[in-house]
C-alpha cells in the first residue's frame, strides 16, 4: 500500500527534524573509519587524510516564506526560495562531516570556524569564504587554507617570481603578498599569504590560489585545490539520485526532514559501495537498491554475484504457491 502525500507531509509536520539529524550524526561516527580506510591511500598524498572541503549548495524551493531565496524566476519575476546545505568533508571519506542548514541568502563564511581546527588541518574552499580575520586565526592555529582569489582584493606585494616553461611560457607565478584591514575596534589586521598563479590548461584561462601555506611546492596547492571539485561531485550525486526537487510537506521541518534522510540513504549507499567487491557507480547501486529494497536478501551477497543470486530470487518467487480466488 502506498502511503499519500498528504499523510507524508502530517508526519514530517510532527516529527522534529533534531532526530534525523541525530541519526545522521550516529551514523557518520559508527561508518567514518571504513569510509576512510582505503587500499588505494598508499597512493595518495599524505595531505590527503588531513584535508577537509567546505562549500555549500542551495536546493530551490515553491516558496520564499520558509527560506528567502536569492534572485528571480526568469519567467514569473517572482522570488524564489531557497535552502542552503553548507557542508564540510573530509577528502578521504566523500560524506558531510558537518552540515547546517539556512536560507540560501544567508553568507557562506560562517562555516569557517578556526577554533574547531586543529594544528595540521587544511582547508580547501571558494573564494565566498575568503574572511582575513578568520585566516589570520587559521595561520596562528597552524591550519592551511587554500581558496581562489577574489578580483577586487586589496594587497601589497612583498615578492614577485615567474617560472616558465622551455618554450618560454609562464608556468606558475608566486607573489607574497600582505593584506591590510580596518578592524571596528580601530585595530588593524595584518595578515601576509601567497598567490599562486597558474594556467588551466582544460579552461584556457589563469587562475589565482590564495594559500598562507608560504613553503609547500606550488604544484601541491594547486592540486589541494583541485580535490575541492570532490564536494562538487558530492552535491551533484546527491541531486541526480534522490528526489530533492519535490518536498513531502511544505513546513520548514519537513523540507530539512527530507534532505536529512537524502543524507542519510546517501551515506548508506557511500558504505555499501565501499564494502562491494564487485565495482558499481553510485547511480546504478542505487537504482539496484531501489528495485530490491522490498526482497529479503542479503544485499552483499547480491550485488557481488548479481547473476548468480537473482536466478535464485526468480526460483524462489516461482515456488510461493499462488493464492487462490474466491471463485477458484
Amino acid at each position: 500500500m502506498q502511503t499519500s502525500r498528504s499523510t507524508l507531509a502530517d508526519a514530517n509536520k510532527r516529527h522534529p527534524e533534531a532526530v534525523f539529524e541525530a541519526i545522521y550524526r550516529d551514523l557518520y561516527t559508527t561508518y567514518r573509519n571504513r569510509l576512510s580506510s582505503d587500499s588505494r591511500t598508499n597512493k595518495e598524498p599524505k595531505w590527503m587524510k588531513r584535508l577537509q572541503i567546505i562549500d555549500s549548495t542551495t536546493i530551490s524551493l515553491f516558496s520564499n516564506l520558509l527560506f528567502k531565496g536569492v534572485g528571480c524566476h526568469p519567467k514569473t519575476g517572482k522570488k524564489k526560495g531557497g535552502i542552503k546545505v553548507h557542508t564540510v568533508i573530509h577528502a578521504n571519506e566523500g560524506v558531510p562531516s558537518d552540515i547546517r542548514f539556512t536560507s540560501a541568502a544567508t553568507n557562506d563564511s560562517f562555516m569557517v570556524k578556526p577554533a574547531t581546527l586543529s594544528k595540521g588541518d587544511i582547508m580547501a574552499m571558494d573564494r565566498a569564504y575568503i574572511d582575513y580575520e578568520k585566516f589570520e586565526q587559521m595561520t596562528q592555529r597552524g591550519v592551511i587554507y587554500v581558496t581562489k582569489m577574489k578580483k577586487n582584493l586589496k594587497y601589497s606585494i612583498q615578492s614577485d617570481t615567474m617560472y616558465q616553461t622551455p618554450n618560454g611560457l609562464m608556468e606558475v607565478r608566486i607573489q607574497q603578498v600582505t593584506f591590510t584591514k580596518q578592524m571596528k575596534d580601530e585595530e588593524i589586521l595584518i595578515h601576509k599569504a601567497r598567490i599562486i598563479t597558474y594556467v588551466d590548461e582544460e579552461k584556457r584561462k589563469l587562475i589565482s590560489l590564495l594559500t598562507n601555506d608560504m613553503d609547500s611546492d606550488p604544484t601541491e596547492i594547486i592540486n589541494i585545490y583541485r580535490k575541492r571539485w570532490e564536494i562538487e561531485l558530492l552535491f551533484k550525486q546527491m541531486k541526480q539520485n534522490f528526489p530533492l526537487k519535490y518536498f513531502y510537506g511544505e513546513s520548514a521541518n519537513a523540507i530539512k526532514i527530507q534532505i536529512w534522510v537524502t543524507l542519510i540513504a546517501n551515506l548508506l549507499l557511500m558504505v555499501m559501495k565501499k564494502e562491494l567487491t564487485r565495482s558499481w557507480s553510485f547511480s546504478g547501486l542505487a537504482t539496484m537498491v531501489r528495485i530490491t529494497l522490498m526482497y529479503y536478501v542479503d544485499f552483499y551477497s547480491l550485488f557481488n554475484h548479481p547473476e548468480k543470486d537473482w536466478e535464485s530470487i526468480l526460483k524462489s518467487a516461482s515456488e510461493v504457491p499462488r493464492q487462490l480466488t474466491l471463485f477458484d
